[in-house]
């Protein structure tokens, strides 16, 4: 086996997570726990929805990310006249001395990197976003009717505003399951409101940021998460909260199989995260609405939640409310 695939030893990957959590908190100051998850969800080998206002740290999250790592990055602008060939690139043909050589040459686009910003995603046409959907799900792009590999590791760190509804196209429900997490910053505390203040980092720090990992640590890493152990005592907490996502009565769908295999994932690479080589209820249960409440529709019938929460997140709470925790 190549030594890229192989997992890392479980305490030099906790050491490295912790390293790589560190570094992204100089750029994107008083958000530890955002951190932490974005970290999560790049270590499950998933992809991250920021659904927030603007000015709040997006961006300076996902280029922190990148420059965390010596990784590949690219930032799409989606709107609304985005194509698909746009993101995926084009076959272009080949000239010899000014002659067409009666070769096409295949010229990647921008979703050819280890790390993608969609800034502002749901901007982009239905047919923009199936490629990004193709991108996401398959790790491929598509061209010409060729099929080509998109880099190893591969995040996609997608944006989007959830006041702003003019000219936007809300992600379909396929595509919103592709992403492992979906996540809002927020303002920062008045404390560490000051120190950006005085210190600016997206401008003065995240470009300084040198990398802390190479690809084949990270390649590492992931593999590693994959080994932690899952026993069938919280394999069965987990299905208990996912059945009743799909029994609950304010939810007319509930949490997919997919849902279910991303849950166990970023429960296993919390637990990396955390310094041990088995998972406990709290790895599985801290993650449940961060990971599943994009993943459920809720019934409009059902009950209004308080202003602060989005009614699927509210269900959900209610439910590890509901569930008892296994002894």
């Amino acid at each position: 086996m190549h030594p890229s695939l192989e997992p890392l030893p479980r305490e030099r990957a906790t050491e490295l997570c912790a390293r790589l959590v560190s570094n992204v908190e100089r750029a994107l100051r008083g958000k530890p726990e955002v951190v932490r998850r974005a970290v999560t969800t790049w270590v499950a080998q998933g992809h991250l929805l920021l659904e927030d206002v603007p000015g709040v740290g997006k961006t300076t999250l996902a280029r922190a990310l990148a420059h965390s790592v010596e990784a590949d990055f690219h930032r799409i602008q989606f709107t609304s006249d985005l194509l698909p060939s746009d993101l995926t690139g084009l076959s272009l043909p080949e000239f010899d001395g000014g002659r067409a050589a009666g070769r096409f040459v295949f010229q990647p686009g921008p979703i050819f990197a280890h790390v993608v910003l969609a800034d502002e995603v749901n901007r982009a046409s239905p047919k923009s976003q199936s490629a990004l959907l193709e991108a996401m799900s398959d790790r491929s792009g598509t061209v010409d009717g060729v099929t080509h590999a998109l880099p190893d590791p591969f995040l996609v760190v997608a944006t989007q505003n959830p006041l702003e509804h003019h000219g936007t196209h809300p992600l379909p429900e396929s595509q919103l399951d592709r992403f492992l997490m979906r996540l809002a910053i927020g303002y920062p505390e008045p404390e560490f409101e000051a120190a950006v203040l005085r210190e600016d980092p997206a401008t003065n720090t995240l470009p300084s940021l040198e990398p802390v990992l190479t690809l084949d640590e990270l390649r590492g890493v992931q593999r590693a998460a994959l080994q932690i152990k899952f026993d069938d005592g919280i394999t069965s907490d987990l299905l208990a909260l996912v059945q009743e996502t799909r029994e609950h009565e304010s939810l007319h769908l509930g949490v997919s199989p997919r849902g279910a295999l991303a849950l166990r994932r970023a429960a296993q690479a919390r637990a990396l995260l955390d310094d041990r080589d088995y998972c406990i209820p709290e790895d599985v249960r801290d993650l449940v609405v961060d990971v599943l409440a994009h993943r459920v529709s809720v019934d409009p019938r059902g009950p209004v939640s308080d202003g602060d929460t989005s009614p699927a997140r509210w269900i959900l709470q209610e439910i590890l409310e509901r569930v008892p925790v296994p002894l």
